[in-house]
């Protein structure tokens, strides 16, 4: 007897709380973290777009504040994987000073890397690891004879290529709305089992 109160007292602790407050809780905080977690992917975007700004202006300083800024958001931010950049300015920049003699003779073949462009971009939606290849593999068949291979490895494109990755989890208001949602989810299946539990046991006590 003492047992069967006991399990119908349990029941009813675990039913002070409704399963539906603990899901409307669950939708709040789950819209509080999906917003932090958005405003970490705008907050990259924004950086990765200044650092293509400053690729563009050919500000070497500029760029490189706005690689290192870009980093440092990265690194400390959840859900801010950026994927790779290619400062293709910067490269074509230094292609174009590579093809100059020592005597100051440019390429007989004119702006070659604008050849380079008109081939390749057509062949690709955006920047990429293989538009770079394409445009590098251009370049080296209108390179000096005598500089040609020198030319294709100095330019590689891995020096142009920046790629930093988000963390799992950060200390910052996503990552803890993140963990409450994940205790109120844990919360919400541990009152479903206890309660299923309990009334096993109580109608088990009743036979």
């Amino acid at each position: 007897m003492a047992d069967r109160r006991e399990l119908k007292h349990g029941v009813r602790r675990l039913q002070y709380i409704k399963t539906w407050q603990l899901v409307v809780l669950l939708v709040l905080f789950g819209f509080i973290a999906a917003t932090f977690l958005r405003l970490n992917n705008i907050g990259m975007t924004q950086r990765r777009d200044a650092v293509m700004k400053a690729d563009e202006a050919g500000d070497s300083v500029a760029i490189q504040a706005r690689l290192y800024d870009l980093q440092r958001y990265v690194t400390s931010h959840m859900n801010a994987d950026m994927g790779a950049i290619y400062l293709e300015h910067q490269y074509a920049r230094d292609f174009e000073k590579s093809q100059t003699s020592p005597g100051g003779m440019t390429n007989p073949n004119g702006n070659i890397y604008r050849k380079a462009q008109d081939v390749c971009a057509p062949k690709f939606t955006h920047y990429s690891q293989a538009y770079l290849q394409c445009t590098v593999d251009y370049l080296s068949q209108y390179a000096p004879a005598s500089d040609q291979e020198t030319t294709a490895k100095g330019l590689g494109t891995d020096v142009y290529r920046y790629s930093y990755v988000s963390p799992i989890w950060t200390s910052d208001f996503a990552g803890f709305s993140v963990v409450i949602c994940l205790l109120i989810l844990v919360m919400i299946i541990a009152r479903l089992i206890g309660l299923l539990v309990l009334r096993m046991m109580l109608k088990w006590s009743n036979r």
